[in-house]
C-alpha cells in the first residue's frame, strides 16, 4: 500500500494554505517528495506569522494553489492521504480543488486516532507534545514539511505497533466513522450517542463545554457536524474531545433544554443564541369612527402590546390567524395599508365592516373576543409531549403567563390537578428566548 504524509500551514481565519509538504510512503521508506509555499491570495494575520514564521513577503512571489494542483494530484494519486488530524489538512486541500472544479478524492488516515489506539496512555495527542513523548525530533515546528517529515516518523512507528494491520484494516470499512469523527474523540463516545430527540453538548479537552445543540435524532445531528466543511465546523471538530447528551422526548423540550444550557454554560460557539432577538408587539387601538385595529410595532414604540412575537413575518402570519379565526378585517389588522376596503389574496372572510356593512361595535366584540382568548391561551398552559421512553409522558407548564419547567411522568399516574405536576417539573427559567419558542408552538396548537 503506498501513502502520502501530508502537512499543510495556512492563514488561519478562511483557511487558505501557505504552504503544503507530501511526502510518499510506501511504508519502509519515502519514494518522493513535494515541498512548496504558497500565495493564498490573502494577508496571513500577524498571529499566524508568528506561530509559523510565514509572513506575506515571503509568499508573494510564491505559486498559487493552481499553479502546482497537477503535482498535487500526482503525487497522491492511487495514495492513502495520511495527515495529523487529517480531516482538517484534507478538507482544505479538497476545497482548494473545489475551487479550480475538481473533485479531490482519497482514502484517509488520522495519525491522531491511529495513535490513540495504537499508542494508548499519552496525556495528550498533539504532534508537538506526542512527538516529544515518544522521542521524534522535529526540526522545524509549525513548518510543514518539518511537521510532515516528523509525521512519517510516527506514522512509520504506528504500522509496525502491535495490531496495527487489524487497527488500519478498521479504519477502512465502509461502516467505520473513524475517518470522519474528530481527531480527540473517541469512536466509543460517538457510538453510544442514541438516536433519539435531545441536546447534545460538545466538551474539549478540558472538560469544557464548547457547544450546545438540539436535535430530533442525536446521532445523526452530531455526526452532521462531523461532514460540515465551514470554517467554524472544523474549527470546532479540532476541539472535541468528548460529548454528553441528555434525551428530551420531543424536538420542543429539547429547544428548552437547548436554551438553558447554552444560558448556564456559555459556550463558545453558541454564537447566534446568545443574541438578543429582535421583539416586536401586536396591541390594539381605536380610530375616530370607533373601530378597533391590531396593529405590530417594534416592542419599545408599542402601547400595551397584548402579545410578543420576534420577526414581522410572525406579526403577520400570527395576525393573519385571527382573521380568520374571530372573521376580522384585513385592513383593520394592518395587513393592508392604503386601501379603503380589504381584498386581501388569502382572507376573504371580513363581514364587512370596511365597507360599512357591519357596525363598529359588533365587529369590536370579535376585536375583544379574540385579545381575551389569545391572552388567556398564554396565561395557562399545560402543553403534552412525548416521554423519553414508552412508559413515560412529557409536559411544559405555563402558570401566570409564566413557564415554569418541563417534565415527564410515568403514564401509570393519575394527574388530576397543575398542583400534582410539580412534584414531576424540573424548574426552568422565563426568559425571552423561551417565550418565543412556546408561544409559537401555542398559536399553532390554537
Amino acid at each position: 500500500m503506498m501513502y502520502t504524509i501530508i502537512d499543510i500551514e495556512t492563514t488561519g481565519r478562511g483557511n487558505k494554505i501557505t504552504e503544503i509538504s507530501i511526502f510518499k510512503y510506501d511504508g519502509d521508506t519515502v519514494i518522493d517528495e513535494f515541498t512548496s509555499l504558497v500565495n493564498p491570495e490573502a494577508l496571513i494575520p500577524t498571529h499566524i506569522t508568528a506561530l509559523t514564521g510565514i509572513d506575506n513577503a515571503m509568499v508573494a512571489n510564491a505559486p498559487v494553489f493552481g499553479d502546482i494542483a497537477e503535482q498535487v494530484l500526482t503525487i497522491t494519486a492511487d495514495c492513502v492521504f495520511v495527515a495529523h488530524n487529517v480531516n482538517f489538512d484534507y478538507n482544505i486541500i479538497r476545497s482548494e480543488f473545489k475551487v479550480l472544479g475538481i473533485n479531490f478524492t482519497r482514502r484517509k488516515l488520522c495519525t491522531i486516532r491511529l495513535a490513540r489506539q495504537l499508542l494508548p496512555g499519552h496525556r495528550s495527542y498533539s504532534l508537538g507534545k506526542l512527538c516529544a513523548a515518544e522521542g521524534i525530533p522535529i526540526a522545524d515546528r509549525h513548518r510543514a514539511r518539518g511537521d510532515a517529515e516528523a509525521t512519517v516518523i510516527l506514522f512509520e512507528r504506528l504500522l509496525n505497533a502491535k495490531n496495527a494491520e487489524q487497527v488500519i484494516s478498521t479504519f477502512f470499512k465502509k461502516s467505520s466513522k473513524e475517518a470522519t469523527l474528530p481527531p480527540h474523540l473517541p469512536a466509543p463516545v460517538f457510538e453510544s450517542i442514541p438516536e433519539a430527540p435531545g441536546i447534545y453538548l460538545f466538551k474539549n479537552k478540558k472538560g469544557k463545554i464548547i457547544y450546545v445543540g438540539k436535535a430530533k435524532n442525536l446521532k445523526k445531528r452530531v455526526l452532521g457536524h462531523f461532514y460540515d466543511k465551514s470554517d467554524k465546523e472544523l474549527q470546532l471538530c479540532r476541539e472535541i474531545a468528548d460529548i454528553d447528551y441528555e434525551l428530551s422526548g420531543s424536538e420542543l423540550i429539547a429547544l428548552l433544554m437547548e436554551d438553558a444550557a447554552i444560558k448556564k454554560h456559555y459556550p463558545y460557539y453558541n454564537v447566534q443564541a446568545k443574541r438578543n432577538p429582535m421583539a416586536y408587539g401586536i396591541f390594539s387601538y381605536e380610530d375616530r369612527n370607533g373601530v378597533l385595529h391590531l396593529a405590530y410595532n417594534r416592542l419599545k414604540n408599542c402601547p400595551q402590546p397584548f402579545m410578543t412575537l420576534y420577526t414581522i413575518t410572525a406579526c403577520r402570519n400570527f395576525l393573519e390567524r385571527l382573521c380568520e379565526t374571530y372573521t376580522l378585517c384585513p385592513k383593520y389588522c394592518h395587513l393592508q395599508e392604503g386601501v379603503d376596503q380589504c381584498n386581501h389574496y388569502k382572507i376573504t372572510t371580513c363581514k364587512g365592516v370596511c365597507r360599512d356593512e357591519e357596525a363598529p361595535q359588533q365587529y369590536n366584540q370579535r376585536v375583544k373576543k379574540a385579545i381575551v382568548q389569545t391572552t388567556a391561551t398564554l396565561q395557562d398552559n399545560i402543553i403534552k409531549q412525548p416521554g423519553r421512553t414508552a412508559d413515560e409522558a412529557g409536559f411544559i407548564l405555563i402558570a401566570n403567563g409564566v413557564y415554569k419547567g418541563y417534565g415527564f411522568i410515568d403514564h401509570t399516574l393519575q394527574i388530576t390537578h397543575t398542583e400534582a405536576l410539580e412534584d414531576h417539573l424540573i424548574p426552568q427559567q422565563d426568559n425571552v428566548d423561551v417565550r418565543k419558542v412556546l408561544r409559537r408552538e401555542l398559536l399553532q396548537l390554537r
